[in-house]
């Protein structure tokens, strides 16, 4: 075998084994809808995430909030060893109309008749790079088929822009809200 086919065949192992570690990583997450024994880790894991605490989320949403949006839509969450390390919003237009970030979303790209907000998605710094985000979403997806997901996310978000893009969102309308800029995804 020639030098160049045992780089090719070493950089393929490599792959494999990144992909063995992420599928194993994985592997020991458990997905549910939120339940309100979760709303703790929710608020815990959101307020790591805000902009003070070096995070990118765009807003802060309070237990109240939380509480009543349980019986809206789904609240995805990922657990590991009973810890919430992820979560997944969803939420529809009467709930999130007083979230002034997603109210500006609205108007940028209304939507359709049955489409929903979707976000903030939070997953904590320890669990991030692994497919995490992509595994709530594709719960969501099975919770939720056939409807249209809007989200914005900040443009200075780089990652969360690439993730979102490789579930398969694309940028439908652009807007400013308190002096950030974001783009509005949707899904289909």
């Amino acid at each position: 075998m020639t030098r160049i086919g045992k780089a090719i065949m070493a950089g393929e192992m490599a792959l494999n084994r990144a992909q063995g570690d992420t599928d194993r990583h994985l592997a020991s997450i458990e997905l549910s809808t939120a339940a309100p024994s979760d709303i703790d880790g929710i608020l815990g894991l959101q307020e790591e995430n805000q902009p003070e605490q070096g995070g990118l989320l765009s807003t802060r949403l309070p237990r109240a909030w939380f509480e009543a949006a349980l019986n809206d839509l789904p609240i995805i969450v990922a657990r590991r060893s009973e810890r919430v390390v992820g979560y997944l919003v969803t939420a529809s237009r009467e709930a999130t109309q007083n979230v002034p970030v997603l109210a500006a979303m609205l108007r940028a790209y209304p939507g359709t008749l049955h489409s929903y907000s979707y976000g903030p998605v939070c997953v904590a710094a320890d669990e991030r790079g692994h497919g995490l985000a992509g595994m709530m979403f594709a719960e969501l997806r099975k919770q939720l088929p056939g409807r249209e997901a809007i989200l914005c996310i900040r443009t200075d978000n780089t990652a969360s822009l690439r993730a979102h893009q490789k579930m398969g969102m694309h940028e439908v309308a652009a807007f400013e809200h308190d002096g950030i800029r974001f783009l509005a995804l949707v899904y289909r």
